[in-house]
């Protein structure tokens, strides 16, 4: 049995993740600090978890010795330069990256899966912005992200085969949720206040449904190495603006509580100018991988979600929804 370590794997999608890897008949060893509990996780013989910071080398060490893959997900994700010390996201989503790659290598890792983000591209009026578009990072969170994956390059062998992933905005449900992401804020104020504010509303944003991103992190465990080695790919499905978004959650939150008052949309100015639009054109030619999922999808799964109680908690209110609060809360350093 193989056996894949994911950094960050009790996460949003770590949870939805470790099922799938599991499924795939791996061993999986989550390496993780567990700001957020870990309750999402399954209990089973072939998984290992351990609470371990990133930065910590040589713990990581210890925790990658024996693995086959890693896959690296672990990261302050969000902008956190407004509301928490700049130090803590260049720590640990780029100091510490290049000696945990080092690491993994002479353990013997044979691949290296690194989630970086499409939001590394900022703004672009480009139609299809490709993985060959130059990288304006508007945040630290993203400018880190485009930085690791250079270093990370660096150390592509034939024993140890490197790819990245700049994934699109997820959404969807999972047991460790997120409400602040932008599909899944929209469905969380549509079911609750039967209003969705929309800020700006012009802004074009690609999603990718929770469930196809983590099949995709499996399956770029077995994928032949001459295709991925080294590359760069996209992941999204659709893009669209804001406006758009909140109008699909609007008609899918309605057609699934057809008993509750109209959804309504207000819209405002907004702060944030991110605005591109992705195509996973390359992922799909090179790899022949494309999603099953789209953004009603992602809606309808959340209306489930809430009509079966799966959130503890005030999903308006909850710190723990929020990946920067939760942070802020806990006064990392």
């Amino acid at each position: 049995m193989e056996t894949v370590l994911v950094t960050g794997g009790a996460g949003y999608k770590g949870c939805i993740l470790i099922p799938k890897l599991l499924a795939a008949g791996y061993s999986v060893v989550v390496y993780d600090l567990m700001l957020f509990g870990g309750e999402g996780l399954p209990s089973n013989p072939n998984l290992r978890v351990i609470r371990g910071d990133i930065r910590d080398t040589a713990a990581y060490s210890e925790a990658v010795a024996g693995c086959d893959y890693v896959i690296h997900m672990a990261c302050i994700s969000n902008d956190p330069s407004f509301d928490l010390d700049p130090s803590l996201s260049r720590t640990i989503n780029y100091e510490c990256f290049e000696p945990l790659v080092v690491a993994s290598k002479s353990a013997g890792v044979k691949r290296f899966v690194y989630v970086s983000s499409s939001s590394v591209y900022g703004v672009s009026d480009e139609p299809d912005v490709t993985e060959e578009h130059p990288l304006v990072p508007l945040t630290d969170y993203n400018k880190y992200k485009g930085m690791c994956e250079p270093l990370l390059f660096k150390h592509q062998s034939p024993d140890f085969v490197c790819v990245t992933i700049r994934p699109a905005t997820v959404c969807g449900f999972s047991p460790r949720m997120r409400f602040d992401l932008t599909v899944n804020i929209l469905t969380n104020h549509a079911y609750h206040r039967g209003l969705i504010t929309v800020f700006g509303g012009d802004q074009q944003r690609p999603n990718i449904h929770i469930d196809d991103v983590c099949e995709l992190y499996v399956e770029l465990l077995s994928m032949p190495a001459d295709k991925i080695a080294g590359e760069i790919f996209n992941a999204g499905f659709e893009n669209q603006t804001v406006n758009d978004l909140a109008e699909i959650t609007q008609k899918i939150v309605g057609e699934e509580f057809p008993d509750r008052p109209a959804i309504r949309i207000e819209r405002t100015t907004s702060n944030d100018p991110r605005s591109y639009r992705i195509t996973s054109r390359k992922i799909a030619e090179k790899l022949g991988w494309t999603p099953k999922r789209n953004i009603e999808d992602a809606v309808r799964d959340l209306c489930q979600a809430f009509r079966t109680n799966q959130f503890p908690g005030n999903t308006l209110t909850d710190e723990s929804f929020v990946n920067v609060k939760t942070v802020q809360k806990l006064g990392l350093q």
